[in-house]
Parts: structure tokens; sequence; C-alpha cells
């Protein structure tokens, strides 16, 4: 759901029924569970439920008209290899409230999504590099407990699980054991995600930003470049 930031000329008026949207943005939180396509917008949405305006009021309701007209889109399980596969992004500074960033991973085993996330960084990132390694560190962590489930379930992984991210100084930065003193205050995720890398369990390759799936759950995109990526995630009609 492409969702617009804010604007001068938007209302910071209190919405009059903070109640109603606290309860119909749980209920898009719930429905989240099913529609990664909808997890950014729900997630913005959720930030504000202390305190909605009627601008924020307004974009709830646009994300209830997308769903009501998405209401034939689900998650296929579709035939095929059982290779584990992720992908990691971050948007630096996105809230210009209190500038946190915001990390987005998504996983794969073969074509079907199975797991997703959305939500704030807890500390402010310096760069856009720590940024998304902080992200790459959320979706090891992921990788890592969905490999161990899979061994469980008799589908062992053979050999590294790829995790792509388009940040070429992030990538360096897991595999590069010199510190600087730029970076030195996120050591301890370097050694987390270092660990792995050597354990075979983690494989960091870089992707092109336009082939980023996790995107669609950083940041508000184009109607063109959100239903592409809307089908990059497997996202469609049972019909179809």
């Amino acid at each position: 759901m492409s969702l617009k930031r804010s604007t001068g000329s938007a209302s910071t008026e209190d919405f009059s029924d903070p109640q109603l949207y606290r309860k119909i943005a749980g209920s898009l939180q719930y429905l989240s569970i099913t529609r990664p396509d909808i997890a950014f917008t729900t997630n913005y949405i959720c930030q504000r439920m202390h305190k909605p305006s009627v601008d924020d009021f307004q974009t709830l309701k646009r994300l209830l008209r997308y769903v009501q007209g998405t209401t034939d889109l689900g998650i296929p399980i579709d035939p095929g290899d059982l290779q584990l596969r992720a992908f990691a992004d971050a948007d630096w500074a996105a809230d210009s409230s209190d500038r946190r960033s915001i990390t987005e991973f998504c996983t794969f085993l073969g074509n079907t999504i199975i797991s997703w996330s959305a939500k704030k960084q807890v500390t402010v990132a310096k760069s856009s590099t720590e940024a998304e390694y902080r992200s790459i560190s959320s979706a090891t962590s992921e990788v890592i407990w969905l490999r161990r489930l899979l061994a469980e379930l008799r589908i062992p992984q053979i050999g590294p699980t790829p995790l792509h991210c388009d940040n070429t100084s992030a990538i360096a930065l897991a595999n590069n054991p010199i510190f600087h003193a730029r970076t030195k205050h996120i050591e301890i995720d370097y050694h987390f995600i270092s660990d792995h890398i050597k354990a075979g369990d983690l494989n960091i390759i870089h992707i092109s930003s336009a082939h980023q799936i996790a995107d669609i759950l950083t940041k508000s995109l184009p109607k063109e470049r959100f239903l592409h990526l809307r089908n990059k995630l497997n996202i469609r009609s049972k019909d179809d």
C-alpha cells in the first residue's frame, strides 16, 4: 500500500474517536499476519494509536479501501525446491519525529514467503550503513531460527542461506574484521553476524535496489513499483 508522508498541509487535528482508530488498527495488524503487502502501512498506522490525528485516520481509511479491493489476494503455497532465502533492507532515519530507521526483512522457502517484519529500530542509526547492518542482524536471527526449525522438520538446508542486501558497505562490514572509530559501536552485531558467516549458515549477497523485494516493507512506493514487488512476494489471487 503506497503511503504518503504527512506534509505541512496535512491536518494535525486530533481525531474525535481514537478508540475507533485503535480498534481498526488492531484488526489491520492481525490481517497483516497473512498480508505482507500491508505490513509497512499497518506499522505506520499503529505508531499513531496513542494520539491519532485526522490525517492518520485518512491514511487508515485509504488502507481499508485497498484491502476491500483486494480481498481475493493471498499467499499460495507453491511446490518446488525448499531452499531458504532472505532479503533485508532498511529505511535510514525514516521517521522525522525521532529519526529512527525502519528494519525490514522477508524470508522465502522456495517461492513461498514464510516470514516478514517491518518495525522501527530501537536506537538511532548514525549512517545508512549502520541502519542496513542492523537490518541484516535482525534478518540473521530469523534465518538461524528458521534453519533450526527446518532441521527439526527434516528439511535440512544444504549450504549457507543467501541473504540479499542492497548496501555494499554493510556487506563489506559483515565480511571485514577491522573496526574503525565510526563503526566500533556496532561491534556486537558484527560478531553475531560474522560467527554465522564463518559457520557456513549465512552468505550475504549484494542485490540491486531495483530487485530488492524487502523494499515493499520499507517505505511508501509509487503504484507501479508497489504492484511489481507485490508480485515478487508471490501474493496473488486464488484463481491465478
